[in-house]
């Protein structure tokens, strides 16, 4: 792989690359728009779609197995392995509606959908690692502005199945076949290790800056094209300049790398002079070149040079052994790198993931049931509510990296606190739905979406920064666990117990209880003020969390800049 100087391409055209792989990391966020052609042409009932929409949670939040590999292979084999398992899951989904193939089993068509959206965690965890790490004084900002991407792509694919593919969930789940692996294997080459971007950059913010406000004109955009089309169909010409004018701004933050490489900063070109030709950013290729910490080579500059060749492989020996000796006498301290098993006997790392849980599954509890909610208070078109959700949940991805950003540094609140807060509005917004007062439904949908995307922008750098970035793809991934572990608990049981009980009061026999539609508010009131107490409990195990966690923050961010901790060796 060939080198590249200070100032040019990396590692802002592995992030630029990146915004691509989120919008398709996206793809279990399609489910709604399929799921009622499932139901309608394959003859499901609805209890086999709830347990359809388990499958599709699961698969995207499954990425254990993802972690682990990240750090033992490059970033373009994560993302092959997203792409095969995009095409093979969706390719037999595709194959079952269009009825190419008749007669496919249930249990097939389950796990079919589970192996297409398990390509979420590999695209995610992939693009999300290798830029955090490329990008680690500024992980806040990066996860915000990854993560707003992520949540911006049931828009889009909202926008593209109106729009371009006039309403075909065929259409779309072909080309969530072949669509999402081409963008695959076109990015796959761009994102990859980079030497870190420089903290003393001037330009770091602005460019920052600029990446977040088109992400917000994509976001502003496609949900005014979206209503727009739902009242007024657009015709065929305006349909593919809307698609157009859509790609363009998922192309803008290759801007940035672009202007770096024609208008280069004076420090950058200062620095150029100063170095040695070989001396550039080195973005990894298919093989790792580094050196280790205590090699030969390095060894030789400080200890003599090659006539002490012999002397200094001795000396170099009794180093490591030392330093090994004395490092791992003791764990590491919260901050530094923590492997998989030193995190799990951590409390902080149990308290994050039960206020993950608790945010996140509740959430997602509204997300599955988007449908049926808007249906039980006469809401029968559902597209607008999907959009609102969507554009919230970016808005709190995107914003919640940029917040916590700004106060972490600024006056060094841990990012904690604004999970708290937004569980705080959480419990306001399921009261909301729960009083069914005319005209809050869609005020509500809106909110809620942005608390929900607010837990993920937040969560993600926090256990970076507590548990480093070493391990990081794993334990992030184990984390997300709590977002299917929250659908099943609150979605598949108890939402759907309560559902099913109303619908058959109101249909006077249980049988086909689970078949019929139930209307009126008291479909979800239950639920929902169970859902707001369970994120009071979240309050309170946010609030610990925050208060035990305080001093790390002001250790990592002294001074109003990040410090990179020194990392304990195992």
């Amino acid at each position: 792989m060939a080198s590249l100087k200070a100032g040019t391409r990396p590692p802002w055209v592995g992030l630029g690359a990146a915004v691509w792989v989120q919008i398709a990391s996206g793809n279990s966020y399609a489910f709604p728009l399929y799921s009622h052609s499932l139901k309608s042409v394959l003859g499901f009932n609805q209890h086999q779609l709830t347990l359809l929409g388990v499958a599709n949670d699961v698969g995207e939040n499954f990425g254990l197995l993802a972690g682990f590999v990240c750090n033992r292979l490059p970033p373009w084999i994560v993302l092959l392995i997203g792409a095969i398992a995009c095409f093979s899951g969706y390719g037999v989904l595709w194959l079952a509606l269009s009825r190419t193939v008749q007669s496919l089993p249930y249990w097939l068509l389950w796990v079919a959908l589970c192996v297409a959206t398990n390509s979420c965690a590999w695209l995610g965890t992939a693009v999300l690692v290798t830029n955090m790490r490329n990008f680690p004084a500024d992980r806040g900002t990066v996860a915000g502005i990854l993560k707003g991407y992520c949540g911006l792509s049931a828009a889009v694919f909202t926008e593209i199945y109106g729009v371009m593919l006039h309403h075909s969930s065929s259409r779309l789940l072909l080309f969530l076949t072949l669509g999402i692996p081409v963008s695959c294997f076109i990015t796959m080459y761009f994102i990859r290790p980079c030497v870190p971007a420089s903290s003393e950059d001037s330009m770091k913010h602005g460019h920052f800056m600029f990446i977040q406000a088109t992400s917000a004109a994509l976001g502003l955009y496609v949900l005014t094209t979206t209503i727009l089309n739902d009242i007024l169909p657009l015709t065929s010409k305006l349909s593919y300049s809307a698609i157009a004018v859509m790609v363009l701004l998922l192309l803008a933050p290759l801007a940035v790398p672009v202007k770096m490489t024609f208008y280069r900063s004076s420090r950058a070109v200062i620095q150029e002079s100063q170095n040695d030709p070989s001396d550039g950013i080195v973005c990894e290729g298919r093989e790792d070149k580094s050196e280790p910490l205590l090699s030969n080579s390095s060894t030789e500059k400080y200890l003599g040079g090659p006539d002490e060749n012999n002397d200094v492989s001795e000396i170099n020996m009794l180093l490591a052994e030392g330093e090994g000796a004395v490092k791992k006498r003791r764990r590491p301290k919260r901050g530094e790198d923590f492997n998989f098993s030193e995190a799990l006997i951590k409390a902080d790392f149990w308290l994050l993931f039960l206020v993950f849980f608790v945010g996140v599954g509740t959430g997602v509890t509204v997300l599955n049931n988007m449908a049926q909610i808007g249906i039980a208070v006469g809401v029968h078109d559902t597209t607008i509510l999907m959009s609102l959700f969507s554009f919230g949940n970016f808005v709190g991805r995107l914003g919640g990296g940029v917040v916590s950003e700004h106060f972490v540094r600024s006056k060094i609140i841990p990012r904690t606190i604004w999970m708290t807060l937004t569980q705080v509005i959480m419990i306001i917004t399921y009261l909301l739905f729960a009083s069914a007062i005319d005209g809050t439904l869609y005020a509500a949908t809106s909110l809620l979406g942005f608390c929900y995307g607010v837990q993920f922008s937040v969560m993600v750098p926090t256990v970076s920064e507590l548990f480093g970035l070493k391990h990081f793809g794993l334990l992030y991934n184990f984390i997300s666990l709590g977002n299917p572990i929250g659908a099943f608990l609150f979605s598949g049981l108890l939402a759907g117990y309560i559902y099913d009980n109303e619908a058959a009061k109101q249909h006077g026999f249980d049988a086909l209880a689970s078949t019929m539609t139930c209307l009126g508010p008291d479909c979800f009131r239950l639920t929902f003020l169970i859902l707001a107490a369970v994120c009071g409990f979240g309050v309170i195990m946010s609030l610990i969390l925050t208060i035990r966690i305080k001093p790390v923050y002001e250790a990592l961010y002294a001074g109003g800049s990040f410090r990179l901790p020194q990392s304990s060796t195992h």
